[in-house]
């Protein structure tokens, strides 16, 4: 964990919201697997019931750019090394755990999401929204983006699929939950600022 970015910090509080049991990953020191230099995890989670998971943070604004009308796309990119770490750590870890790939949206005051929308929070006087999406479902639809800077993302389609809020991979019969995660649809335009739930 990097305590001087916002959005690990905004996790860290949103898990300790939760009665969640996790060790903060110190990103200062450098880790191994074997011999390996090895890109670190964010969080080790372990709990509350059986939920044991490898975590790695990625925060992402919502919407991005300063374009008009601005891109209100979910960006879920990452880089190759992110998938490839949090893969070789899960595995080492064991059986019992799962990789989650965090994305913590930042939540732009351009936007109103429903007060009911799962994993909304606030800290620090900014809006965000935790989603997750499992090691192995992205590393299964996951295409390249850019190879000069060596990242790959899912397309929407699969995106939508595979995440969830990620308060559902903390509930013990987490694998039993198939509720489906919708991206926001254009605003009516006699609301142009509110977005219907990414819920």
């Amino acid at each position: 964990m990097n305590r001087d970015n916002h959005y690990e910090a905004a996790f860290d509080a949103f898990l300790r919201g939760r009665g969640v049991g996790f060790v903060a990953v110190d990103e200062a020191r450098r880790s191994y697997l074997d011999t390996a230099d090895v890109k670190s995890p964010d969080f080790i989670i372990v709990g509350p019931d059986d939920s044991n998971l490898v975590v790695d943070v990625k925060g992402r604004q919502f919407p991005i750019g300063r374009a008009h009308p601005p891109n209100k796309s979910w960006q879920n990119w990452v880089q190759v090394a992110d998938v490839e770490g949090l893969t070789r750590w899960t595995a080492r870890f064991g059986g019992g755990f799962r990789g989650i790939l965090a994305f913590v949206y930042h939540i732009l005051p351009s936007v109103t999401l429903t007060p009911d929308t799962p994993d909304l929070f606030t800290f620090r006087d900014r809006v965000y929204l935790a989603r997750g999406v499992d090691i192995s479902d992205y590393r299964e639809h996951m295409t390249p983006r850019s190879p000069s800077w060596d990242t790959v993302h899912l397309p929407m389609d699969d995106f939508r699929r595979v995440v969830r809020p990620f308060s559902h991979f903390l509930k013990k019969d987490h694998t039993r939950d198939v509720s489906r995660i919708t991206a926001p649809v254009p605003a009516r335009p006699e609301e142009p600022d509110k977005e219907d739930s990414f819920s």
